[in-house]
């Protein structure tokens, strides 16, 4: 059964109509849809675009058709999980899946077998998700642009002299091919939010601690975080729900009345003069449905990236150090330098490092005295091509910014802070960017509502 016309990438951009879950469920319980004929059109996407991508280490098409026949049972005789029920999902390969390898991308964890599922992967299972395979990714997660990894490169889907974003590139790669029809990525400094702004789908950093991190390979235990990568705001409530076993939000908030807040200075300049030209058409969309939009300045921002990198590296490089020690070569260089870098950072910068994000978490929560969100582009610049390492983000600037900082400025603070974010597609002309809207501690549920609402206002504007 054709379900889709599938993406064309004959005109540089992703197009054509891809299901999201909440239409494939629909169909699903309608029986106008199969759980099988979900896995043979997302296995037939793979085999097209795999090749021009990357976005896979391992495809399991037995296990998938497998899941999906017993779905197809399943709902025959009556039993429905819910609204993941026979869906297609991929897994980033920095989580565990009982007996199959989770490789993190790297020689060194090339025979590295699950034993268990990770907590997350048990959740899916329960909710009658169908795993259909693991995603490439920046090696260990050490990296916004896919590119250092075992397994070679991820492409963008509509240039493949681009990066897909990072480190969770093979997800939103997968997921804007119509490989799956959403992926499970990892975030420590935007590693959902990144590579869905670049690749044009829906990225979600639920909260932090809301979805269980056991059974995933850590890079910050202070920083990461698990969440979904779909097409629809829609479709991450619904698997933040499964995920976090929280109750599944509202379909959609009241746009009239609603207080945003616009970060400025520090995450205002410079922006890629497309990304600002689409952002502004974005508020001004917004502001018609009735949004309240104020500006306002996040103090002591100039001091984010530092704090970051004194406990990202401290705390990547303990968790190597047995494999700095006795495996070395098997690291791609560039991520080994960094882990390296790790250890040679004093613990008073560690400690500093975490106070500053004590007081970062106390202003970002002091903006919530005034609003319901808080909004921003994703990133600053569109994807970059591969092998940049550094870049003029606005020709009107001129300063070039190294590659990753430009890459992390606009999303690595809510990680520090702890804050959920989502990145939803913004209309562009070329290549796909990303509205970041940020809700309250504790407000994920909130958050995806209001996304739900200016996702529909955003495909207007």
């Amino acid at each position: 059964m054709e379900i889709t016309s599938g993406p064309d990438f004959g005109h540089g951009i992703i197009s054509g109509v891809l299901l999201t879950i909440s239409e494939a469920a629909a169909q699903l319980r309608a029986g106008a849809l199969k759980a099988t004929d979900l896995v043979e059109q997302s296995l037939s996407a793979i085999a097209r675009f795999q090749p021009s991508t990357n976005a896979f280490i391992r495809v399991d098409a037995e296990g998938a058709r497998t899941a999906a026949a017993r779905a197809d049972r399943d709902f025959a005789s009556g039993v429905d999980r819910g609204p993941l029920h026979g869906i297609p999902i991929s897994i980033k390969d920095l989580v565990d899946i009982a007996g199959q390898p989770t490789t993190a991308a790297s020689r060194v964890l090339a025979e590295n077998i699950a034993k268990a599922d990770a907590p997350l992967v048990a959740r899916l299972r329960s909710a009658g998700a169908v795993l259909i395979g693991k995603t490439n990714l920046h090696e260990f997660a050490l990296g916004t642009t896919s590119e250092a990894s075992a397994f070679g490169a991820v492409h963008h889907p509509s240039d493949p002299r681009r990066s897909p974003g990072g480190s969770s590139g093979g997800s939103a790669a997968a997921v804007a091919c119509g490989m799956g029809l959403a992926s499970i990525g990892t975030d420590t400094g935007g590693s959902i939010r990144i590579p869905a702004s670049v690749c044009g789908v829906v990225g979600l950093k639920p909260g932090f601690g809301e979805v269980p991190t056991a059974g995933v390979v850590p890079l910050s235990t202070s920083f990461d975080h698990a969440g979904p990568i779909t097409r629809s705001a829609a479709d991450a409530a619904a698997l933040w729900s499964v995920l976090s076993g929280a109750p599944m939000p509202a379909a959609g908030a009241e746009l009239k009345g609603l207080r945003l807040v616009r970060l400025v200075e520090y995450f205002d300049r410079p922006v890629e003069p497309g990304i600002r030209t689409a952002f502004e058409g974005t508020l001004r969309a917004l502001r018609a449905a009735g949004c309240s939009i104020t500006e306002a300045v996040l103090p002591n921002s100039a001091g984010i990236l530092d704090a970051y990198v004194n406990i990202v590296l401290p705390e990547g490089a303990a968790w190597h150090a047995r494999y700095l020690d006795s495996r070395a070569s098997d690291y791609t260089p560039t991520v080994r330098a960094r882990f390296e870098s790790g250890r040679s950072i004093p613990a008073v910068k560690y400690v500093d490092g975490m106070e500053f994000c004590r007081r970062l978490r106390a202003d970002v929560d002091a903006l919530f005295e005034r609003a319901d969100a808080i909004v921003l582009p994703t990133m600053p610049i569109t994807a970059p091509l591969l092998g940049s390492d550094e870049i003029t983000i606005d020709p009107a600037v001129g300063d070039k910014t190294p590659m990753r900082s430009a890459m992390l400025k606009h999303t690595q603070p809510f990680n520090m802070s702890g804050h959920p974010a989502i990145s939803l597609p913004m209309p562009m002309t070329g290549l796909p960017a990303g509205l970041q809207i940020v809700g309250r501690h504790g407000g994920t549920g909130r958050l995806l509502a209001i996304a739900a609402a200016c996702e529909k206002i955003i495909g207007n504007a």
